[in-house]
């Protein structure tokens, strides 16, 4: 059995209920097992036999989509990924008061995509992108930024779920190996 962390996009909002203890559930009716969730915005742990990022991803869609009735995007990370994200995050780059988020990308961007990305200037709103992951920072809300969640998966030419580097680090901690 391997350990997966999944990311699950837009849950608990907008009328798109998902209770976590109805998804634990579910999941492990369906072959997952140890499967556990942290807060109510679509974070868990799990184990499986599968064995790659992109099954893994693609079989908990079809459970979601079967039992809620929703598509629910679901960004995979391995334990040690999110460990090295935690580790080597870049500095801020707008200074202590700006809140910082990680935007989980299901796909790697191209280099047009991270040159576009990281040319992302605008005021009270940066971006680093390492890997399949982007730090965002904003020194104003984030219902006021510019870079929302549409534009920003025009950049990235794929499709991310957002968490705040609190629930980032906490989760590290927490499901890390």
């Amino acid at each position: 059995m391997t350990t997966y962390i999944a990311f699950l996009r837009a849950v608990n909002v907008g009328g798109r209920k998902v209770p976590m203890a109805d998804l634990r559930r579910h999941l492990e009716e369906a072959g997952f097992s140890d499967v556990a969730t942290y807060i109510q915005s679509g974070n868990l742990r799990l184990n499986t036999p599968l064995r790659s990022v992109p099954k893994v991803e693609a079989q908990l869609e079809k459970v979601m989509a079967a039992k809620f009735g929703i598509d629910i995007p679901a960004i995979v990370r391995r334990p040690r990924e999110l460990v090295d994200l935690v580790r080597n995050t870049p500095a801020n780059p707008l200074g202590p008061d700006a809140r910082h988020y990680v935007s989980f990308l299901r796909d790697q961007p191209s280099a047009s995509q991270l040159e576009a990305m990281h040319g992302w200037d605008v005021d009270g709103e940066r971006m680093v992108v390492v890997g399949r992951d982007a730090h965002l920072w904003f020194e104003k809300p984030t219902h006021e930024a510019k870079l929302n969640n549409t534009r920003f998966e025009k950049l990235a030419g794929t499709q991310s779920t957002n968490r705040n580097w609190n629930v980032v680090s906490t989760l590290a901690e927490k499901w890390g190996s």
